[in-house]
């Protein structure tokens, strides 16, 4: 009995003490919302036609499906077309910043309310990817995914160092402002009736902007440690929650697609690969399609390979060899899916859930050769930039250049 109750206080003190998975929380981060950020620049072109107020799913069809389903869309406040132009602005910009790291906390609240407007003013211009990110920017409001690798945590970095020397650390006067602006906005949209379909996203507006800003007046005015450590211990169990649950989607999309498969005649005959690698849609590269099609053998292995490997991968998580290895063979099956049928941005999408159960020793090392590799180019950079020349080897050289003509 007291070693279950050493062990229970063991595991609470752990999931209320810290932010479990930096490492991972931050790549997700940076994953879902590189992902994001390019799907909007690749489509800017084509922005009217998917979400537009004047596209084929007009706006007043969109208020009619949101009306019934309650979705949840900024973009059908107004029907201008300067509406329009800022909101996708916006949501460049927040991609951005979340993919940086800059202001996390924010950037991850306007990075879902981008998504989801976009999202719900065209459902039908999506596909299982887009459902991925759906729920992820949902679930990364409550991460702290700026621990490491981010904009953020370079100015925590910093400010830490100044105080280990001595040094005064100004008060941040950005993110008060930021919030402000912020908070302001939301209180115009809550008063002029702009939340009118459902009460969970406003709900989830209000508490983040109470809750931060309850934050910052903690760490400003009060003097006692037990309101800040009460504070970090719910932002903790927040994260850890989130983590679990982003998790849990993960093996969840996988079982329900593998055992569906199973269910399927062309997948249980082993030839179901074949038949979207001739539609035209799904054949960006023709001739490497018929190359991997002509192959019964081939076909098979790959149909029977997909559905063993999604039916056991929730099983294998508690086997850490088994699990690396599978997870390998998804991550090798969604590039290959990128490519063979001209679908990235799904497969960075679930590339990127994947990525929550990578080991944090392959990921630290992985950011040390990142950083190196930085460091190289920007010494190299460096080199290459030519010193400024003094004012008699300016003479010499303009008189060699004389001389040579």
């Amino acid at each position: 009995m007291n070693r279950l109750s050493l062990t229970l206080s063991r595991g609470i003190a752990r999931v209320t003490g810290s932010a479990l998975g930096p490492y991972q929380s931050a790549v997700i981060r940076i994953g879902f919302a590189g992902t994001w950020l390019l799907f909007l620049l690749r489509e800017f072109p084509n922005r009217q036609e998917l979400y537009g107020p004047t596209g084929p799913w007009g706006w007043n069809l969109a208020r009619e499906l949101t009306a019934d389903n309650h979705a949840f869309t900024a973009l059908l406040w107004s029907d201008t077309q300067l509406w329009f132009e800022c909101f996708y602005l916006l949501a460049l910009l927040a991609s951005a910043a979340l993919l940086l790291g800059w202001r996390t906390r924010t950037a991850s609240v306007l990075f879902m309310v981008g998504v989801l407007s976009l999202q719900n003013r065209s459902v039908f211009v999506g596909d299982g990817g887009d459902n991925v990110l759906h729920l992820m920017s949902f679930y990364l409001v409550f991460t702290r995914c700026g621990q490491v690798w981010s904009l953020d945590a370079r100015r925590a970095e910093r400010a830490e160092a100044a105080r280990a020397r001595g040094e005064r650390v100004p008060a941040d006067r950005v993110g008060p402002v930021l919030w402000a602006v912020l908070g302001l906005a939301l209180v115009l949209a809550t008063v002029t009736g702009r939340f009118d379909n459902g009460w969970l996203i406003p709900a989830l507006l209000w508490t983040a902007l109470v809750g931060l800003a309850l934050w910052w007046a903690v760490d400003r005015w009060a003097k006692a440690r037990d309101p800040k450590i009460l504070l970090d211990v719910v932002a903790n169990i927040l994260h850890n929650g989130a983590l679990v649950v982003i998790m849990a989607e993960a093996c969840l999309i996988y079982a329900t697609a593998g055992w569906y498969k199973i269910q399927g005649s062309r997948w249980q005959d082993g030839t179901a690969v074949y038949y979207p690698l001739h539609l035209d849609y799904f054949s960006p590269w023709p001739g490497l399609a018929d190359l991997m099609s002509s192959s019964g053998t081939i076909m098979m292995v790959v149909a029977y390979g997909t559905v063993m490997v999604q039916v056991a991968f929730p099983f294998t998580l508690f086997n850490r060899r088994v699990k690396n290895v599978l997870l390998v063979l998804l991550m090798i099956e969604h590039s290959v899916i990128a490519v063979v049928l001209g679908l990235p941005f799904f497969s960075l999408a679930m590339i990127t859930t994947d990525a929550v159960f990578l080991p944090t020793s392959f990921l630290r090392r992985l950011g040390a050769l990142t950083a190196r590799a930085r460091v190289r180019v920007v010494r190299r950079g460096v080199r290459t930039v030519p010193e400024p020349r003094s004012a008699e080897e300016d003479e010499q050289f303009a008189m060699g250049r004389a001389e040579a003509v």
